[in-house]
């Protein structure tokens, strides 16, 4: 297996015992490590109205994490566009490439990322939740960025101070609109695997390129959980089970211990359910991962891999970083 570009997609866990505060602090150092490590880009996700999750403002979020590297990209993986006007998130992110020239990764998702009463909540009307608005709104924010706003309005700063945009996505949708419109695709594997394969060859097929891009590039984003034993790599993913079963039930909570997890008395049907999420990510010991690993690039060919890690310690995590780079790339 040939080396291939990893990057990190991190969600700022928050600890069933600890803090908003706390989740940040270890996200930091997560992503101090990723850049010691030689990954290429280290990105945090917009989700809202979730205990367990403290990146609820990726630009805030960013900003801290830009201060705290030197070379790293750092960016929004994404930021849900239905929750803001095209304007403020230009505003944003062009105040971040303004202050980290060449670092700073805008992606942008399609979904508002959080429940129809907290979308509400953010201030958004029915009309700027609607899917067929997303085209429409993705091309105002890189208008703002390069200066073409049909009621000249300048997005200062934002304007001339354009970060690399990219499109999210789970769907073919998203591939398409991608490809359309000539931007870097980054395709959410830990969410949607069974269409990872279709939704980047829509993509390919339909490319077109661009100011931005002359030919098709992707990300494809994994779960990946890896420690020294099969045994301590199932360990630590029980609460990311756990979490993933209680979101889907509706009642998301902080991430429990590996102990509290191991302890839920979990029905037949969630124990399925974790199953199913693990299938085509990467888990286990070194040998494992580096299998599962060539198995993925091998079917999905991606520019860079994205390694989200979901695990309740930080010590863990950095460590299952670590591994993992080490299985993947020697």
């Amino acid at each position: 297996m040939s080396a291939v570009t990893l990057s990190v997609l991190d969600l700022a866990p928050v600890q069933a015992d600890a803090t908003a505060g706390d989740a940040l602090h270890a996200t930091t150092r997560l992503a101090q490590h990723a850049e010691e490590l030689g990954f290429r880009r280290f990105w945090v996700a917009e989700h809202h109205n979730m205990p367990g999750i403290a990146s609820a403002a990726p630009a805030v979020v960013l900003a801290h994490l830009a201060a705290s590297t030197s070379r790293i990209r750092v960016g929004s993986g994404g930021v849900m566009l239905p929750n803001h006007p095209p304007l403020v998130v230009a505003e944003q992110f062009g105040t971040l490439e303004s202050l980290h020239p060449g670092r700073i990764d805008l992606g942008i998702g399609r979904a508002p990322g959080t429940d129809p009463v907290t979308a509400r909540a953010l201030r958004r009307n029915a009309e700027g939740l609607a899917g067929d608005s997303f085209p429409r709104e993705l091309t105002s924010l890189i208008g703002f960025f390069r200066g073409a706003d049909p009621d000249g309005i300048v997005a200062s700063p934002g304007r001339d101070a354009e970060p690399q945009v990219w499109l999210l996505g789970s769907s073919g949708y998203s591939a398409q609109v991608a490809a359309v419109l000539g931007l870097p695709f980054a395709f959410a594997h830990h969410i949607a695997p069974d269409n990872t394969a279709a939704a980047l060859g829509l993509y390919r097929e339909n490319f077109r390129p661009s100011e931005t891009l002359s030919a098709p590039y992707t990300i494809v984003a994994a779960s990946a959980i890896c420690a020294d034993t099969e045994a301590e790599a199932d360990r630590l993913a029980a609460p990311r089970d756990l979490a993933f079963a209680q979101l889907r039930a509706g009642r998301p909570q902080a991430l429990a211990t590996p102990e509290q997890a191991a302890a839920f008395p979990g029905s037949d049907a969630e124990r399925r359910f974790a199953a199913q999420r693990k299938t085509g990510q990467l888990q286990g010991s070194p040998d494992t991962v580096r299998a599962q690993a060539a198995e993925l690039l091998a079917a999905a060919a991606p520019d860079e891999l994205m390694l989200n890690t979901l695990v309740y310690d930080i010590d863990a995590r950095i460590r299952s970083l670590e591994l993992t780079r080490a299985a993947i790339n020697g």
